[in-house]
């Protein structure tokens, strides 16, 4: 047979004292638990976005130091291009005046050197018509037999050598 009790849907007299237990410790916990539960959850929530709007700002600076990076980098970059340009211009103005010093050194060199030969040969030719002379009046001296006067014919040798170096 089917008895009150039997049904599970219909309530019996501990369900009214469960129930009413239940509302108590509902009650309590809406009372005195729910408030420190949301107040810590606020602090969580309050917290948390305290850390994201820190780390907005983080994320903002950092993007702001990238840019500096950037620029500051981009500057050392040019400065070092007009550097190595600086260099090399003045590596080839050095190249240039060194060449151009080295010339007018080798013009001076070769014309001292020039000037040294004319020397030479102009000392050379005063040594040949000595020589010569020397050797003529004595070829003289014998060919005649007896001694020719040594300061004329000094003289007349002086006279063949101005000859010979006016006439080349």
């Amino acid at each position: 047979m089917l008895t009150a009790e039997s049904i599970f849907l219909i309530p019996g007299p501990t369900f009214v004292a469960e129930l009413i237990v239940f509302l108590a410790i509902l009650g309590l916990i809406s009372k005195y638990l729910l408030p420190v539960i949301n107040k810590s959850l606020e602090e969580r929530q309050e917290k948390i976005r305290t850390s994201l709007e820190a780390a907005n700002k983080a994320q903002a600076a950092a993007d702001e130091a990238a840019t500096e990076r950037a620029r500051i980098l981009d500057e050392a970059r040019e400065q070092a291009r007009q550097i190595v340009a600086n260099a090399q211009s003045l590596s080839d103005q050095i190249k240039s005046d060194s060449g151009a010093r080295g010339q007018a050194e080798y013009d001076r060199i070769v014309a001292n050197a020039q000037s040294e030969v004319a020397a030479a040969k102009q000392r050379a030719v005063e040594e040949a018509a000595t020589k010569m002379s020397e050797v003529t009046f004595d070829l003289v001296a014998k060919i005649v037999g007896r001694e020719v006067d040594q300061n004329t014919h000094q003289d007349l040798v002086r006279e063949a050598v101005s000859a010979l170096t006016t006439s080349k």
